[in-house]
């Protein structure tokens, strides 16, 4: 069915069979209908003409990983289109999870500088960086290293990462508000959480996992509104239900901004779509 998807002469074409077994890998990729399959073949087709995928560190590049990283990425955009992502060029991908200096200010003044261990980022202007072995959207129920990076993108359309993706200016209110709600939410169970943690329990080790799994989010989405948008915006994709029962009023907003959702048909009760304000 793709046979008409593959872009003008001159372009980098994937051949079909592997876009089929991209798609099969991808755990979406049973919720959506024929023609949104067909659209985000094409779109991701279109994207990797227009994208430069470099591996790191000996890391070889190949059409499957062009594919399987196309697909993910072009997920959030069937509805806004590809154009959302003209603001670079290049993604880099490293055959291991890779090390960024972080630096952060406390709400003392306190300035804490860290080296962290990354599987993806985002740059505003610049390239989307991936560690190939957390590229998997099946490797973790909900999550989409990919997904995460692309709304990042999304998110920076309007010159910030705040959480607020480029939107009409009434539009913008009503999800600052929505957002800003789920986000306080989220935060107290995170907080109830912790508290319910014995304190001879490390809340950063495996041991703690087991309280942390009551979440309807993984805890790194309380890190700021940047951070829950992105977290969140993975679960609307990989684990739709999850958000609609959790934050119905979120999953409005989402679905209202990208044009669609994955929830249609399904035995999940499903709030309805907000109108635009």
């Amino acid at each position: 069915m793709f046979q008409k998807l593959f872009g003008r002469p001159g372009q980098r074409r994937i051949a079909e069979s592997v876009w089929a077994q991209a798609l099969d890998q991808m755990p979406f990729n049973g919720r959506l209908n024929e023609a949104e399959r067909e659209r985000l073949v094409e779109r991701a087709q279109y994207f990797v003409s227009r994208k430069t995928f470099s591996g790191a560190n000996g890391f070889v590049v190949d059409d499957s990983v062009r594919a399987g990283i196309a697909l993910q990425a072009c997920l959030p955009i069937i509805e806004i289109g590809v154009e959302a992502y003209d603001d670079f060029v290049e993604i880099i991908i490293y055959p291991d999870r890779f090390l960024a200096p972080r630096s952060r200010v406390d709400e003392a003044g306190v300035v804490h500088e860290a080296i962290e261990e990354l599987s993806g980022e985002a740059m505003d202007g610049g390239p989307v960086v991936l560690a190939w072995p957390d590229l998997n959207p099946g490797a973790a129920p909900g999550a989409s290293v990919v997904i995460h990076e692309f709304i990042h993108k999304l998110d920076m359309l309007d010159g910030e990462a705040d959480g607020v993706p480029l939107l009409p200016y009434g539009r913008r209110t009503h999800w600052m508000r929505v957002l800003d709600e789920a986000y306080e939410q989220f935060c107290d169970a995170l907080d109830d959480v912790e508290a319910s943690i014995p304190i001879d329990v490390d809340p950063e080790s495996s041991a703690a996992d087991a309280y942390f799994s009551e979440l309807p989010l993984d805890p790194y989405a309380a890190t700021d509104h940047a951070e829950f948008f992105a977290v969140s915006g993975e679960v609307f994709f990989t684990h739709p239900e999850q958000l609609a029962r959790q934050f119905p009023d979120l999953f409005s907003i989402y679905r209202a901004y990208f044009g669609f959702d994955l929830l249609r048909g399904q035995d999940c009760e499903v709030p309805p779509r907000t109108a635009s304000r």
